[in-house]
């Protein structure tokens, strides 16, 4: 494994992160420990997790393992997430403090632990005022309850906005931004990751393998095996198998990832791994898996790394279909500018 911090703080990980929203429902309870400990073997230490994982079995078998693994415990670093619906109730969602304080201290309790050091905000809350959930995020660190915060699935002014907001009020700074991102889905290159940038916070990284497409398992208008993401329901995942399927873009860079398989002797899943594990606006690579099996074969892609030449081949023919404006090379071009004179 190598390291790095988490944004702006000084807290250190692992640049694979495991994911766990497969613990108690895809991988039970044997199996997702079995994961912890081979994650933690390779040098990995930080979990990713959520309060809506498995209505919270997933919170619940981390905390088991932390307490069967004291030592272990003390090197990982705890990462969750909550606004989500916990229940029916109209203030069981959201990111209001009423809502943020009972489930943080939920996850506490089935975390077992009395510190979390990242809370995320899993999603942006267009009801609750900016200003109440930051308050809430810094009085958590104040009190101990957390130890940074961050933001997941925001788009670039909302985290923007969100990072100025807690500026001009003094509050703590979030210090990450938990998106999708891998060689199929880049489009958070326009506005996001220059906006993370700016704001100074870490990009973890969730869904490296585009649920199982850059692995190179599917084949051109072929359907889904039954033992893949998509062999049972077609319409999974943010994006459908049909859709993806039928996108000229899809296959373009899924043979680009084939070609620099057979030239570096990588599978195609370690190349797509590498390929954002190297990318300099990645903190961790958010690593999910349904079997002990699956987690073996991505932590292959631990301190692998693409010579220059590939990871130029695989950005550039990778490259996302955007308008050409503004997104394009017309606005781009309208954005620059070279330190020498006008015309």
């Amino acid at each position: 494994m190598e390291y790095s911090t988490l944004g702006t703080s000084g807290t250190v990980v692992s640049d694979y992160a495991l994911g766990t929203v497969t613990f108690g429902a895809e991988a039970d309870q044997q199996t997702s420990c079995d994961m912890l400990d081979r994650y933690r073997a390779a040098g990995g230490n930080l979990l990713d997790t959520a309060d809506v994982y498995t209505a919270g079995a997933s919170e619940t078998i981390i905390g088991q393992w932390l307490r069967s693994r004291p030592t272990d415990a003390e090197h990982m670093v705890i990462a969750s997430k909550g606004r989500f619906p916990t229940g029916d109730d109209p203030n069981e969602v959201g990111s209001s403090r009423r809502h943020l304080s009972r489930t943080l201290d939920a996850s506490l309790g089935r975390l077992g632990v009395d510190h979390i050091d990242l809370y995320q905000l899993h999603s942006w809350d267009p009801i609750t005022p900016l200003e109440e959930t930051l308050r809430f995020l810094d009085d958590a660190v104040t009190a101990g309850k957390i130890g940074h915060y961050g933001f997941s699935n925001f788009t670039g002014w909302q985290l923007t906005k969100a990072a100025h907001v807690a500026r001009a009020h003094g509050y703590t700074a979030p210090v990450t931004l938990q998106m999708q991102y891998n060689l199929l889905v880049r489009g958070i290159e326009s506005e996001i990751l220059p906006a993370a940038a700016d704001s100074g916070l870490g990009l973890l990284a969730w869904s490296p393998l585009a649920g199982g497409w850059l692995t190179g398992k599917y084949r051109r208008d072929e359907k889904p095996a039954a033992a893949t993401r998509y062999g049972d329901n077609p319409a999974r995942g943010v994006q459908s198998w049909h859709d993806r399927n039928s996108s000229d873009h899809t296959w373009r860079v899924i043979d680009a990832v084939r070609a620099e398989s057979l030239n570096t002797g990588l599978s195609p899943a370690h190349v797509a791994l590498v390929w954002l594990a190297q990318h300099p606006g990645v903190t961790s690579v958010i690593l999910g898996a349904r079997t002990i099996e699956q987690l073996e074969s991505n932590l292959v892609a631990t301190g692998v790394s693409l010579e220059p030449d590939s990871l130029h081949r695989l950005t550039e023919e990778s490259i996302p279909e955007v308008e050409e404006y503004p997104y394009g090379a017309g606005g781009h071009e309208q954005r620059t500018r070279e330190l020498r004179g006008g015309r």
